[in-house]
């Protein structure tokens, strides 16, 4: 889940204040509640979840990067690199955002069984005053780059739109603050009365079969994930505690399998498909996760990622919309011989760039104490009893 930050903590801390279990320790007993399980005991945070998080934040970036940027440059350089990368990104879109809405949803579970005053306080009125607050930022910054191809409020009430029914690209903290709203009003509901309908407006979504402009596909097409990494908690971290290579192989050939077959047949738009190669995708995403997390080297670093996503989340759009101005020009006009040298590596490196901006960002705005953009005014979050 993104990050959520207090104004009165000197460094960042996750969204979720308590600590997750340890997967290998904890027993889910009364198996008989309907609703979604809360956690026993306060234990070490899952290490997979984290870095499953920071590999969805740079595949955010990453394909806003190509994009917004990378495929808007004049490349003349006879062979089709730019399309490939367009391509490559788009083999992760059944991924990303299921899989971060997935692991929110994971992280949601104890937030969910606290008192309605404390939800709509530190996660649905804390969510939307941060979506408020960045949609202003970056309606006034994306004014200075109107070439960058991203969705932008041009007049009032076009900004009222965005700040009400049609989300922009902060959308992500505008489906936590809904989804935050639904799960904690049917938190006794059985899942499978909430996972069915839900699934249903996400397939319907798909399908075209909505009037979704703006963003509102997305909140429309990833509540069923959210609700699934709430009502399914325990068994996700089981299947992220009993991965193996033979499951990772197998998830691995099945997403590939299924994204092909969907290219194949034209079918990304065939009811109920898009969804289930999401769910496919997110089986895939949890087991790799999960496999990555025995090898440290790679692991705690996108962990670390993965638990300071919301200042990347909410700044990586305006530091793009002005490198996109500084550097489309020059780049479109390089030689061939000189973007053949670029051409391959450049996603990454703008990629790592935006990122890398977007955290010294946040260090000089916590720095002049404006810890309030990330965070909602006011007391100290109530911390999770355990």
């Amino acid at each position: 889940m993104i990050q959520q930050l207090s104004p009165t903590e000197p460094r960042p801390a996750d969204t979720e204040p308590e600590t997750e279990p340890d997967t290998a320790r904890v027993r889910f007993r009364h198996r008989h509640r309907t609703g979604p399980a809360p956690v026993a005991g306060p234990s070490q945070r899952a290490e997979w979840a984290d870095a499953a998080k920071g590999a969805c934040i740079i595949l955010v970036v990453l394909w806003h990067v190509v994009v917004k940027d990378y495929l808007q440059i004049d490349w003349h350089i006879g062979v089709p690199v730019p399309g490939l990368w367009g391509t490559l990104g788009e083999q992760f879109l059944p991924l990303r955002m299921p899989l971060f809405f997935t692991i929110s949803g994971v992280f949601a579970a104890n937030a969910a069984q606290r008192p309605w005053r404390v939800v709509a306080r530190s996660r649905i009125a804390g969510f939307l005053y941060l979506y408020a607050v960045w949609l202003l930022i970056h309606t006034a910054i994306l004014a200075a780059a109107p070439q960058l191809p991203t969705d932008r409020a041009t007049s009032a009430l076009g900004l009222l739109e965005q700040l009400t029914i049609t989300p922009s690209n902060l959308w992500y903290l505008y489906a936590l603050a809904v989804y935050f709203t639904i799960a904690k009003a049917t938190r006794r509901a059985p899942g499978a009365l909430m996972l069915v309908p839900a699934a249903l407006l996400s397939a319907v979504a798909a399908a075209g079969l909505l009037d979704t402009p703006g963003n509102r596909a997305g909140l429309y097409q990833n509540l069923v994930f959210f609700l699934a990494g709430l009502y399914l908690r325990p068994q996700i971290q089981q299947w992220a505690a009993t991965a193996s290579r033979r499951r990772l192989v197998l998830t691995s050939g099945a997403y590939v399998l299924a994204l092909t077959a969907m290219a194949v047949a034209g079918a990304q738009q065939w009811f109920g498909v898009w969804t289930a190669v999401s769910v496919v995708a997110v089986a895939f995403g949890v087991t790799a996760a999960a496999r990555l997390a025995r090898w440290s080297a790679i692991s705690r670093p996108l962990a670390r990622l993965g638990r300071i996503t919301l200042p990347i989340y909410v700044v990586h759009m305006p530091v793009l919309a002005l490198l996109h101005r500084l550097l489309l020009v020059p780049v479109s006009g390089l030689g061939g011989s000189a973007q053949g040298l670029i051409v391959l590596g450049y996603p990454i490196l703008l990629t790592g760039l935006v990122i890398a901006l977007s955290l010294a960002v946040h260090r000089g705005l916590l720095a002049v104490r404006a810890g309030w953009l990330f965070a909602l005014p006011g007391p100290r979050r109530v911390e999770a009893a355990g």
